[in-house]
């Protein structure tokens, strides 16, 4: 697989290097990472030791990974690209205007925690819950049960938006754009509670298939970018943090790959 080039990763290097001296450079553990998250593990997806000879060894991996899970590492990248990239684009740092919809996928063989049912489509497995801008780069995720409403996801996608002030510079979102399953409810708790206007589009009634209605069409492309991640086309993860810390980590490659 294709690994990041040089000047892909000295623009995440200053986040995931540290000054201590250690035994494997960080671009070949994130390089290890991203072989997990495209082509690795085929048959066995959960599996983090299958991982190549070519990398370090899987235990290694895996305690980072999770050290940059846990310690919001991944998240700080994440949103760096993203004001990187719309600033590239000529685009103010940040986005006056979201979109937010989620996407329900099946999950593995063994995997129990905080999974569910979407009535909706008869999916047994988790819901992921993005909010992004009009170029299609994530602000917010969240991984639930596929049994959560969709109101409830945008609402834990609100409460990350707006914890995000506090680490970049403030976060002027009016219009937060989303589809009818999101309720009256929702509406008004996002009014009230964050004074974002909250705009509903859908596709006319007497259409069919795909329609690109009102913006929204940008966070089916996102999901779409998703599709080129082998082990993102099931949720194979333990825990809803592991699967937000998969989602990151392959948007992070997606940014870099196209807009730098």
């Amino acid at each position: 697989m294709d690994h990041l080039c040089s000047d892909q990763w000295q623009i995440i290097k200053p986040i995931l290097e540290t000054q201590r001296k250690v035994k494997h450079e960080k671009r070949t553990i994130f390089n290890a990472i991203l072989w997990i998250l495209t082509t690795g593990s085929q048959s066995e997806p959960r599996r983090w030791r299958n991982l190549e000879s070519q990398f370090p060894a899987w235990q290694t991996v895996y305690y980072h990974f999770n050290q940059w899970k846990k310690n919001g590492v991944l998240e700080e990248v994440l949103d760096k690209l993203a004001i990187k990239a719309r600033t590239k684009m000529k685009r103010k740092s940040t986005p006056s205007m979201l979109v937010i919809d989620s996407q329900s996928v099946k999950i593995t063989q063994f995997t129990y925690e905080e999974t569910g049912i979407d009535g909706a489509k008869w999916i047994n497995g988790r819901k992921r819950h993005v909010a992004v801008d009009s170029l299609g780069i994530p602000w917010a995720l969240v991984v639930t049960a596929a049994n959560v409403c969709d109101s409830e996801g945008g609402e834990h996608l609100a409460q990350q938006l707006k914890g995000k002030s506090t680490r970049l510079e403030i976060l002027k979102l009016e219009i937060l754009k989303a589809d009818k399953g999101y309720k009256t409810g929702f509406v008004e708790h996002i009014q009230k509670n964050y004074g974002w206007q909250v705009e509903i589009v859908q596709k006319p009634e007497s259409s069919k298939g795909f329609v690109p209605v009102g913006g929204r069409w940008v966070v089916e492309r996102s999901f779409g970018w998703l599709n080129f991640k082998r082990r993102l086309s099931r949720d194979v993860e333990k825990t809803v943090e592991s699967s937000e810390a998969m989602l990151q980590i392959a948007f992070i490659d997606i940014l870099l790959r196209r807009f730098f």
